[in-house]
């Protein structure tokens, strides 16, 4: 339970009303996202008491595995007849505006779940949310096949960014850590190169961090005509040349969330990759997990609760 700005709770509340649209799903997974993070320490877009959780999957009172789609939107506006539902204007979040998954249970409404695929495990039940992020990411890229791709962070949208880039052809994918382990790590699953700032020029840069210093290395790093991808909310200013910016003839995209088919084919991606770098750990541990990664801990890359 979120109860204060940096303050998190193992509490026992009461059990979840299950309105008339909406179905009970217990809890097997449920990831820890660094925006839950900044979130935590500045509140603002999530307001306290909150059980937070919006990476999660688990299974229905009638004995159905499900992944939730957290996302809710109105279905009737301009945007969502466009198919861009998680940019809708009266959107709501499961673990942002509602009770989310970090919980045994939880009320869903029922068409934001979707089925788990067959053989899919828990772990990668929970990462389906954070790898349909890099999906979309890369979508509004367009990036070529044998495109110079960076990273900025190695955090689990970072790595999944990597990921994607390599699933996508890049000819190279930098990346960018201050985090010697987390470095090392992507490394291990296939960066080119590991460093804590960047050096040169690149045709895409993925800022899976979002504070003014990675922000101005995603626009100072691109190549003229490149494109910067911002997934990132550590801070609020932007940090960047904007001179350099229209002289440089340079894009900046915000990217948020993802489309119904890009989680779709994030669920069907993830058994292909390797996601040791998730550790799973009990509810119980919750709010001390989550308290030594908002203080900086490196250590664990991605931390999935398990009640």
């Amino acid at each position: 339970m979120f109860t204060g700005p940096s303050v998190l709770e193992l509490q026992d509340v009461p059990e979840p009303l299950v309105a008339g649209d909406e179905v009970l799903v217990h809890v097997r997974s449920a990831g820890i996202c660094g925006s839950e993070l900044h979130g935590v320490r500045i509140p603002g877009f999530r307001t306290p008491p909150l059980i937070m959780g919006h990476e999660f999957a688990g299974v229905t009172d009638g004995g159905d595995p499900v992944i939730v789609n957290p996302i809710l939107s109105c279905a009737e506006c301009d945007l969502c007849r466009d198919g861009l539902r998680h940019v809708c204007r009266q959107r709501r979040i499961i673990g942002v505006h509602r009770a989310g998954g970090f919980a045994e249970r939880v009320a869903v409404p029922a068409s934001a779940l979707r089925p788990l695929p067959d053989g899919m495990s828990w772990t990668e039940a929970a990462l389906v949310e954070p790898a349909a992020n890099a999906m979309h990411a890369w979508n509004l890229a367009g990036a070529p096949s044998g495109a110079r791709v960076a990273v900025l962070g190695c955090g689990p949208i970072g790595l999944l960014c990597l990921l994607t880039a390599r699933a996508g052809a890049a000819a190279r994918v930098d990346v960018t850590d201050l985090s010697p382990g987390r470095a090392a790590e992507a490394l291990r699953l296939g960066a080119d190169g590991a460093a804590a700032a960047l050096d040169g020029e690149y045709d895409v840069i993925f800022d899976a961090v979002g504070s003014a210093g990675t922000r101005a290395q995603s626009v100072g790093h691109q190549r003229p005509g490149g494109v910067a991808v911002w997934l990132g909310l550590a801070e609020q200013d932007p940090g960047f040349d904007a001179a350099g910016l229209v002289r440089g003839e340079k894009q900046v995209l915000g990217s948020f969330a993802y489309s119904d088919e890009e989680f779709a084919a994030a669920a069907l991606r993830l058994g292909e990759w390797d996601l040791g770098w998730a550790d799973r750990y009990p509810l119980s541990a919750g709010a001390e997990v989550f308290t030594a990664l908002m203080n900086g801990a490196a250590h664990p890359v991605k931390a999935l609760l398990t009640p």
